[in-house]
């Protein structure tokens, strides 16, 4: 067998905010078509009809359970749109170097913690 290098691999690499920056953002992505849409189509289903699927759609949306779901649907879709925007930075060729990418990693979460929060707080004040 041939004496060649190794990929790199996870146990290579030092784990970073951009690693993770970008991992969430493929994996809130992901939950948004997994979780988001099915919610989306049953709150319009249950629009179309009528009264009592409505009801049935709200008890559940307003339960403990529904709102830590809504909560999370609408962290992965600040998250995703948030970090869509830094790919896009990235993708211009600008924000590559380690500092600033490290500020835009950690920035990503911290705006959409901050734009979830606030999402929360304008419904439920």
């Amino acid at each position: 067998m041939a004496n060649r290098p190794l990929s790199p691999h996870l146990q290579v690499y030092k784990w970073g905010p951009h690693m993770a920056a970008s991992i969430f953002h493929r994996a809130t992505g992901s939950a948004l078509s997994l979780a988001a849409l099915p919610v989306l189509l049953w709150w319009l289903g249950a629009l179309a009809s009528g009264p009592d699927a409505y009801a049935t759609f709200s008890a559940v949306a307003t339960s403990w359970i529904g709102i830590i779901v809504l909560i999370g649907i609408s962290w992965s879709f600040f998250h995703h749109s948030v970090s869509g925007i830094r790919h896009f930075v990235l993708d211009l060729g600008a924000g590559f170097e380690l500092k600033a990418n490290r500020a835009g990693s950690v920035a990503t979460f911290v705006i959409a913690l901050v734009l979830t929060a606030a999402f929360w707080a304008a419904i439920l004040l």
